[in-house]
C-alpha cells in the first residue's frame, strides 16, 4: 500500500508541473480546448498506468510529450483530418506586456495575432518544432527526440519558421 501511494504522489507532483505545458502543447496543435484538455485527460492516464515502467525518472519530459504528440496525430487519424489541413484557432496571446505606453501594447497584440495567423497556415511539422521551442521551452535534442528526427532538422525547421514569421512582422511594421 505504501508503493501505492507514494506512485499517487509521485503522479501528483509530475501533474501539476507538467498539464499546462502539455495542454498549451496540446492546444496550439490541434486549436479547441475541449479536445485538448480530452488529450491532456489520455496523456496522463496513460502515464499514470505506466509510470512503474519508465525507469529513468529524467525521460518523464520526453515521454509525456512523445505520447502527446501520437495522441494529437491519433485524433487527426480518427477525425481522417490530415495533420496538415487544420488551423490554429485558439492560441492564447503572446503576454509580453510593459503597461508603459498603449501603442507599445497594441504593436504587441498586432505582432501576437500575426504569429497566430501565420502558425496556422503552417504546416504541421513546422508549428510543431515552434511551439515544442518557444512555447514549451524544450531543447534542441529533447524535440528531436520527441518527434524522431535529427537535431539538424529541429534546427533547420526552427530557423526557417522564424525566417518566415520575422518576415511577415517587417512587412507590417515597415
Amino acid at each position: 500500500m505504501k508503493k501505492e501511494s507514494q506512485k499517487i504522489v509521485e503522479f501528483t507532483l509530475f501533474y501539476n508541473r507538467y498539464k499546462t505545458k502539455v495542454f498549451n502543447y496540446t492546444l496550439r496543435m490541434v486549436g479547441d480546448r475541449l479536445i485538448s484538455e480530452d488529450i491532456v485527460q489520455n496523456v496522463f492516464l496513460k502515464f499514470f498506468e505506466n509510470m512503474d515502467l519508465i525507469r529513468n525518472k529524467n525521460s518523464f519530459n520526453y515521454w509525456i510529450f512523445k505520447t502527446a504528440r501520437n495522441e494529437i496525430y491519433s485524433y487527426f487519424r480518427n477525425k481522417k483530418i490530415r495533420v496538415d489541413q487544420f488551423a490554429v484557432t485558439d492560441i492564447d496571446e503572446i503576454d509580453i506586456s510593459s503597461g508603459d505606453n498603449l501603442a507599445n501594447e497594441l504593436e504587441l497584440n498586432e505582432v501576437g495575432e500575426i504569429i497566430k495567423k501565420e502558425l496556422g497556415e503552417m504546416d504541421f511539422e513546422q508549428r510543431e518544432v515552434f511551439v515544442l521551442k518557444e512555447y514549451s521551452g524544450m531543447s534542441y535534442k529533447e524535440i528531436s527526440q520527441i518527434m524522431s528526427i535529427d537535431e539538424n532538422l529541429v534546427k533547420s525547421r526552427l530557423y526557417n519558421t522564424r525566417q518566415r514569421l520575422l518576415s511577415k512582422i517587417s512587412k507590417v511594421f515597415q
